[in-house]
């Protein structure tokens, strides 16, 4: 029965709707379409790295209304792509941030050692062939990511008596973080980009969700009286998130 149901479903899903593509001046984008059931209303956003719009659609409205709908929100996106900001390449010579400012990546000829970094003259020291630059950078900054993520994370798992199985870091562009059922948290790796604060306050916010499952005013309490920048963290977030996806990996 249970490979019938499975078909019976599949059969009755919503058909995906097909990719369409807008010109902006002289830049062109892709437009995704994500059909959503309990959507009420069409819902235009810029993917983290300013790349394509993706639309939600409502059950019954049409491709070429949702499509109509993104390109009369030409301005907005337009202006939103503007304020994403060119991709900043793993290279020498780039400046990308790191615990929130603006560092130099710099190659030096040596074939061996380890990625360093100055935090007073603000430059990323990495030896090793030129064309491995962005590789060992990359490598540099997970590990250092997942290093800094796991001590908030127990610090926090610590003082809110909770317990987690693992951590996992990835390149999530959706979101932040995120608490799995069985214990598991998953972070992006991003946030070693950001200022420490926000970091900080990722962890306490998956680590609080060991206990609470949801964003109840239960889970916000237990956010807040463990972590004083929860506030200023989310404003950050939300003015200056987009910022650390520009990274080209």
């Amino acid at each position: 029965m249970a490979p019938a149901l499975t078909t019976l479903r599949r059969l009755l899903a919503p058909k995906p709707i097909p990719p369409a593509e807008l010109l902006l001046g002289e830049t062109r984008i892709e437009v995704i379409f994500r059909r959503h059931a309990s959507a009420r209303r069409l819902v235009l956003r810029l993917n983290p790295e300013g790349t394509a719009a993706i639309v939600t659609v409502p059950k019954g409205v049409s491709r070429s209304a949702a499509l109509d709908f993104a390109q009369r929100s030409e301005a907005w996106l337009v202006t939103r792509i503007a304020q994403r900001g060119t991709p900043i390449p793993l290279k020498a010579g780039s400046l990308i941030p790191l615990h929130g400012e603006d560092h130099e990546i710099r190659h030096i000829a040596s074939r061996r050692g380890a990625v360093t970094f100055d935090p007073v003259a603000r430059i990323i020291h990495v030896p090793g062939d030129l064309p491995h630059v962005p590789r060992r950078l990359t490598d540099w900054l997970k590990k250092a990511a997942k290093a800094e993520l796991a001590a908030a994370s127990d610090k926090y798992a610590r003082a809110m008596g909770v317990s987690f199985r693992r951590i996992t870091v990835r390149d999530q562009r959706s979101r932040w973080g995120s608490c799995s059922a069985s214990g598991e948290l998953s972070y992006s790796w991003r946030l070693i980009l950001t200022p420490p604060y926000v970091l900080d306050y990722v962890a306490a916010h998956e680590v609080a969700h060991l206990k609470h499952m949801n964003h109840g005013p239960a889970f916000w309490r237990l956010v807040l009286s463990h972590c004083r920048d929860a506030s200023r963290a989310k404003k950050w977030l939300k003015a200056h998130g987009h910022s650390v996806h520009r990274i080209s990996t």
